[in-house]
């Protein structure tokens, strides 16, 4: 049974650095802070990173950003961010983020909107699917989609210079802030940051057509809809990858360090290094130590708080030396190290392989399976000093290991999905044995079940079943820190909190009128958990849920509790109309019936038309082998009465998504109709 994963999403993010600057996650403080004051113009620093969360079926989904703009309250656009076009996989960039370059805005300059170009040739969108991909995906492991099957909504242009332009109405006016002088461009204070999404699961990002008459499939990627602005609060807890680069200077005085940054290119097989010509100065952490490795000389290895040791110092002088650094913001702007890995030959520094995790050998923990970004599986093996690092920053997790070897693992603290880097012992060994894992991101996914006021479980089904889980999660201490309202920046959240998908505004929190865990447990139905049913055992289906957990919170020292969790629409496979759409007894209200392939009774799904909260509704149109969506605005008569149109007639194939209701119905969160070919009953 197709569980309906739905991922958090990928961020792209404009962070000022003063606020920490990097990273785009939703680990646990995705709300805005409180905007400025006034602030005299003036240029301020303006970091601009791109991240994402995963895609069960997807090993690559690779875009290239043209450019990026914003737009103030006077409707005067900005010039383009980016100094040169970035490109990268979104798979990649699973809760973390990657450093693009420095940006300038005008201190006291207020922006209500973005405006992002993607590339929009053929072959400028790439996708390579998982090498595990959920049961019934109709494209083969590890196959790479051709050019030809992959069309891009919105595209235009000439040809060779085509590009989708994305306009994304900020959700609140963002305020550059103060800088320290007019010629000191740093902040002076944390004033939160714009963070642009990709959702990658919106049912409209990436839409396969498989037609019943057995044609080609056609993927269609569309950014208008799946891209928008949500607000973020601390970004000294985001992650950035790694990055490479080549030591430009070391000034141990002062502890710094000036890379020039380098991207891998592929050529004839190989990975080498190219410069991009960009520079990045980062400091030594002289609290925690930066753990520093020599790949060429491991006698060097060390946690450094300083550069005391003139070996260190000499082997990231020495000419031809290349560096995979990991980092993280403080709240001036400043980039602290937390690693450094250094080697005069790059494929020593770039053999790291980075993916999701798709298969976990659990009973002996000795190894597991990871996806890397060309769609190919990598076994990777655990030693018994292998360790295992959580990237959390400013936690102690992210200098200091939180397990090692096979014992680990077989506690099932590694899970399938989770993404995480490996750093090999040896190079040149296969299969490699790891020496050390960063786990960058550890999504917990699917049926919730067991929820009580000390925890609840989180249990995914995948096609290897070997590979499922049911996962106890406790919820993070009441003590700690969790971000704030976004509808009242000015309270702080203090514990675990709550939302329905697509609605991250409306949190469930502690306060004084509320106890969220106990709101939690009736709203999920508590140990038996809500559910819909089509009449069978295998038409049920129920609540799911998803949060990124963090390791080591007061609430468990020694495990993975969860600081939020976003209750997430399940999609209903193989539905069609059972009834028609009429008007329900709620305002803004209507609703419908369908039915599931294989079910004996109709499910009710609720949608709303009221603005700003209605259902999201799309129009699928194959004609030979073109498709496209078409989204339709039901706050409006036209598009309302599209929908009763589409829905006028029983039988008629549709998808749903939504969240099971305690009534045993559906609250839709999006509906697909299909117009011209019809896709195959099968999905």
């Amino acid at each position: 049974m197709k569980q309906g994963k739905y991922v958090l999403a990928t961020s792209l993010l404009a962070a000022l650095s003063a606020c920490g600057g990097g990273g785009g996650s939703t680990t646990a403080t995705d709300n805005p802070q409180t905007p400025p004051s006034a602030a005299t113009a003036a240029p301020v620093s303006v970091p601009i990173v791109v991240s994402d969360a995963s895609s069960e079926n997807w090993a690559a989904i690779n875009i290239t950003l043209v450019s990026l703009t914003l737009t103030d309250t006077n409707g005067k656009q900005t010039a383009n961010l980016l100094s040169t076009p970035w490109s990268g996989n979104l798979e990649q960039l699973d809760n973390i983020a990657s450093s693009l370059q420095a940006a300038t805005l005008v201190s006291g300059s207020t922006y209500t909107g973005a405006t992002l170009t993607i590339s929009a040739n053929p072959g400028d969108v790439s996708l390579v699917v998982a090498s595990d991909p959920e049961p019934g995906f109709p494209e083969a492991a590890n196959a790479v989609i051709p050019a030809s099957r992959i069309q891009i909504q919105g595209a235009q242009g000439t040809t060779g210079a085509l590009t989708v332009t994305v306009p994304v109405k900020l959700a609140q006016p963002f305020t550059a802030p103060q800088a320290s002088s007019a010629t000191n461009p740093t902040p002076t204070s944390n004033s939160g940051a714009i963070n642009i999404e990709f959702d990658l699961d919106h049912p409209a990002f990436i839409v396969g057509h498989v037609p019943a008459a057995g044609a080609a499939n056609i993927w269609s990627v569309n950014f208008n809809g799946p891209v928008r602005h949500k607000p973020v609060n601390d970004l000294t807890r985001l992650i950035l990858n790694h990055q490479y680069a080549t030591v430009t200077s070391v000034s141990p005085s002062i502890n710094t360090v000036v890379f020039e940054l380098n991207k891998a290119t592929l050529s004839n097989g190989n990975y080498s290094a190219t410069d991009t010509g960009k520079s990045l100065t980062a400091s030594l952490d002289s609290s925690n130590g930066t753990l520093f490795y020599d790949l060429d000389t491991p006698a060097n290895n060390a946690t450094i708080k300083d550069f005391s040791n003139s070996a260190i110092v000499t082997a990231l002088q020495q000419p031809g030396v290349y560096v995979r650094i990991a980092c993280r913001y403080q709240q001036n702007g400043s980039l602290i190290l937390t690693r450094i890995y250094a080697s005069k030959s790059f494929s020593k520094v770039f053999i790291s392989p980075e993916g999701h995790v798709i298969h976990v050998d659990s009973n002996a923990g000795t190894s597991f399976w990871m996806d890397q970004a060309d769609g190919k599986p990598a076994k990777i093996l655990i030693d018994p000093t292998t360790k295992f690092f959580f990237r959390n920053p400013n936690a102690a997790s992210d200098a200091t290991p939180i397990g090692s070897g096979s014992a680990f693992v077989s506690a099932r603290n590694l899970l399938r999905g989770f993404k995480v880097k490996v750093t090999p012992a040896d190079a040149s060994a296969n299969p490699l044995h790891a020496s050390t894992v960063d786990i960058e991101a550890a999504p917990f996914n699917g049926r919730i079940g067991n929820v009580s006021t000390s925890g609840f479980n989180l249990g995914y089904q995948f096609n290897t079943s070997d590979d499922n889980y049911s996962s106890p999660l406790t919820y993070i201490s009441s003590a700690t820190a969790n971000g704030f309202d976004p509808l009242n920046p000015s309270v702080a959240i203090s514990g675990f909190k709550f939302w329905n998908y697509g609605f991250p505004t409306l949190i469930t929190y502690t306060n004084a009128g509320t106890d969220a865990i106990k709101a939690f447990v009736a709203t999920t139905g508590g140990a038996n958990n809500a559910a819909i049913s089509f009449g069978t055992a295998a038409t049920a289906y129920y609540a799911q849920g998803q949060t990124y957990a963090v390791w080591g919170d007061a609430a468990n020292k020694n495990g993975w509790s969860a600081p939020y969790a976003v209750l997430t629409p399940i999609t209903i496979p193989r539905t069609s109309v059972s009834s028609a759409l009429v008007a329900g007894t709620g305002s803004n209200q209507y609703s419908f019936g369908i039915s599931a392939k294989g079910g004996t009774k109709p499910v009710t799904v609720y949608v709303s038309t009221a603005s700003g909260s209605a259902t999201l509704v799309y129009q699928v149109d194959r004609t030979k082998d073109v498709v496209s969506i078409t989204p339709q605005d039901i706050t409006s008569s036209a598009g309302l009465s599209a929908l009763q149109t589409a829905l006028a007639t029983s039988g008629v194939r549709i998808e749903v998504t939504g969240i099971p209701q305690a009534d045993g119905s559906l609250k839709g969160s999006t509906v697909k109709y299909y117009t011209g070919t019809q896709p195959s009953s099968d999905r």
